[in-house]
């Protein structure tokens, strides 16, 4: 270290001293204009359904959904994504009632952009919604996945969804080759404007537990690992993301965040790119429960965690905490 007499040169906590200094050299920005805020509807008036597995989270009807869209407006946040649960008695095996024009999700995107148009709605292109199995896609007798059936059918989905006013669509299942049909499809149907945001590298993760309390969307048999990532696996994730560009992907997603951070970072640095992070709801689950038993200062560690997100280089972030840190960033607490 090079000292002047007994005192150090170098002084590292200088530029710390003061609140001006520390903004002045901060080196990761927190925007509201990076956030995403994920919602759950479902059918009804006035019906609102907590989410026991994630605090703060409900299940709302369209009326209550559209005070919750006026809000995002009021704070900035740009974009909802929004993510059905859906009545037992639609789910089929081949999760059809996911490509019905006039299902609850069209419905709601409609409805959506007729009174909120500078709203950004963002649809999940996924089947286990709307399959009685539970799986993201169709299968055979002996309850394997079929990859190119499955295309067809979230294309047919896609479309709904496109037609009824999707700003982006968000094909979220993981078989191959999808990006590139959704691309072809939304093309060849008049939305080239369209934006496809690629579930890129979604891992087979034991963070989505609570997500799919509030979907009803667990699979009745089997898990995923057959066609979601295995969390072991890096250089794997970016081979799928290197695919995803080049089937015309304009953003790509890292999923789960926090735990995934490196890989956040990689894709960064290999893809030009925006790239998106999904705090995902065993995360938020996770902070929530640990304030609730006074372990951790819950805000400041919300504020903490989507900073290190951005720090990994995430350009987007989608999280549950999304109109907390509009507000904190607001306040100026973050940013």
């Amino acid at each position: 270290m090079q000292t002047l007499g007994k005192f150090p040169s170098v002084r590292m906590r200088r530029m710390r001293h003061d609140d001006f200094s520390r903004r002045l050299m901060r080196e990761s920005r927190v925007s509201v204009d990076d956030l995403i805020y994920p919602v759950f509807v479902i059918e009804g008036n006035n019906k609102r359904v907590q989410v026991p597995s994630m605090p703060g989270v409900e299940r709302l009807s369209l009326d209550l959904l559209l005070k919750q869209a006026e809000e995002c407006v009021k704070l900035g946040i740009p974009v909802m994504a929004l993510f059905p649960s859906i009545d037992a008695s639609l789910k089929t095996p081949d999760g059809r009632e996911a490509a019905n024009p006039d299902g609850l999700i069209p419905r709601v995107v409609r409805s959506l952009k007729e009174h909120f148009p500078e709203l950004g709605v963002m649809c999940d292109v996924a089947l286990d919604p709307y399959t009685t199995h539970g799986q993201d896609g169709l299968i055979d007798e002996t309850g394997f996945i079929l990859n190119d059936e499955t295309i067809e059918m979230l294309v047919k989905q896609m479309l709904a969804q496109a037609q009824a006013g999707a700003d982006i669509v968000a094909p979220s299942d993981m078989m191959d080759g999808r990006v590139a049909a959704i691309r072809a499809a939304l093309d060849e149907n008049g939305f080239v404007n369209t934006p496809v945001m690629a579930y890129s590298a979604k891992f087979a993760s034991t963070f989505y537990g609570p997500f799919r309390d509030a979907a009803g969307s667990a699979p009745a048999f089997g898990d995923r690992r057959s066609y979601q990532m295995d969390p072991h696996n890096g250089r794997e994730a970016m081979r799928e993301c290197e695919l995803d560009v080049q089937e015309g992907a304009d953003i790509l997603m890292i999923k789960p965040a926090m735990p995934y951070l490196d890989l956040v970072r990689e894709c960064r640095d290999r893809f030009d790119l925006p790239v998106a992070a999904y705090q995902v709801s065993g995360e938020y689950a996770m902070i929530k429960a640990a304030a609730k038993a006074g372990l951790i200062d819950e805000y400041g560690v919300m504020c903490e965690s989507a900073v290190s997100i951005f720090r990994a280089g995430a350009d987007i972030l989608i999280t549950y905490f999304a109109c907390e840190l509009a507000d904190a960033i607001r306040k100026g607490d973050i940013g």
